[in-house]
């Protein structure tokens, strides 16, 4: 047993005083909600909980994992709570996973919480690969479509335009624009790469500055029929993330603190920011969020509702119901209107390479006269 346990620890470095866990975002994804649901069914079946972690760590079969479930374990069994051996893994606990548990623990209901946070997990996995899968279709079509007109152009249209160069006759206009494309191509092409990689890295620098992240996440949101998607799985997030946090017990200013980080969106994370001074003033939450585009009448209502009759978390769940119900019917949507359009798309460019191409032997009598 002990050298299962140096051979997990190795699992987990250290960088800066903070864990580094190997595979940290599969963890998060696929070992995280399953593990909460099993640490909550042992608790409530009256395991204590440094055997249901020890009998966790024993039963998983990713190496990294059962190494920091057994740091866990470790730190409960020296006197820490069970939230604070948890937030030595930020890369595997969030600050809303820690935060349910420490509510869940000082309320004495962490069997109920762990079985919350579960459930939330499982949810949030389900809609995010619902969106991936969602993605997933129209991104392979446009990389395989530009792949094959690239490869037209710079490989089969100048082999093909080269039959009729002895000719001496000039190229239709299409067919030498295109090949003229395809010369700068093949000629230049680590200046064209250079290029597209220069603007891929320019990006994702600015989307790392404050500013630039700010403002390329208000650009999703304003970018047509993509930024209503955007709004709404952000909304969802909002409504779903910070019922469970009430539901635990958390209270609502760091509850807003936790939700504006988890929104996974810049411009909804700063306007519940700047809610919690709002509040802090006296204010109930509907009246700090009503002025804000961005967020939905029916939220505000529902939540003004919520306030008025103390059931914002049932009310909240509800909104987060309707949210995703409303983000899968978008994308089923999106995804039989993309079908057809990048069918056009695709079939376009294609058409117009192939005309090109053909386009001399159309004007063949023209060329040998």
């Amino acid at each position: 047993m002990a050298k299962e346990n140096l051979k997990a620890k190795r699992k987990v470095k250290s960088k800066g005083g903070i864990p580094i866990v190997r595979n940290a975002r599969k963890i998060r994804l696929k070992e995280l909600p399953m593990f909460t649901r099993q640490v909550s069914a042992m608790l409530s079946a009256g395991m204590p909980l440094v055997q249901t972690l020890t009998a966790m760590e024993q039963q998983t079969d990713e190496k990294s994992f059962k190494a920091v479930i057994n740091g866990i374990r470790t730190r409960v069994e020296g006197g820490s709570m069970y939230s604070e051996a948890l937030a030595s893994y930020p890369t595997i606990f969030d600050s809303l996973y820690i935060s349910m548990m420490r509510a869940g623990e000082v309320g004495g209901i962490l069997p109920d919480t762990c079985s919350r946070v579960a459930m939330f997990l499982e949810s949030s996995n389900k809609l995010r690969a619902k969106v991936k899968s969602a993605m997933m279709y129209p991104t392979v079509v446009i990389v395989v479509s530009l792949v094959l007109s690239t490869a037209l152009i710079m490989f089969v249209l100048p082999v093909f335009v080269g039959m009729f160069a002895d000719f001496g006759a000039d190229l239709p206009g299409l067919t030498q624009a295109l090949l003229d494309f395809s010369h700068l191509l093949t000629q230049y092409w680590y200046i064209a790469g250079s290029i597209v990689a220069a603007i891929i890295y320019t990006l994702k620098y600015y989307n790392k500055t404050d500013k630039g992240e700010y403002n390329i996440d208000k650009f999703r949101l304003r970018f047509p029929i993509i930024g209503e998607l955007v709004t709404k799985v952000a909304i969802s997030r909002f409504a779903s993330t910070f019922a469970q946090l009430m539901h635990s017990g958390v209270q609502i200013i760091e509850s807003l603190e936790i939700v504006g980080l988890a929104t996974g969106n810049r411009v909804i994370g700063d306007s519940l920011f700047a809610a919690r001074k709002i509040i802090e003033e006296g204010q109930p939450l509907s009246t700090a969020l009503e002025t804000n585009p961005y967020y939905p009448r029916m939220l505000i209502h529902m939540l003004s509702a919520g306030e008025k009759t103390g059931q914002v978390e049932e009310m909240m769940d509800k909104v987060a119901e309707f949210y995703e119900s409303e983000v899968e019917t978008m994308l089923a949507g999106l995804t039989s209107m993309i079908e057809p359009l990048l069918m056009v798309i695709i079939g376009a460019i294609i058409g117009t390479i192939v005309v090109a191409m053909f386009l001399p032997i159309f004007k063949m009598s023209e060329i040998v006269m």
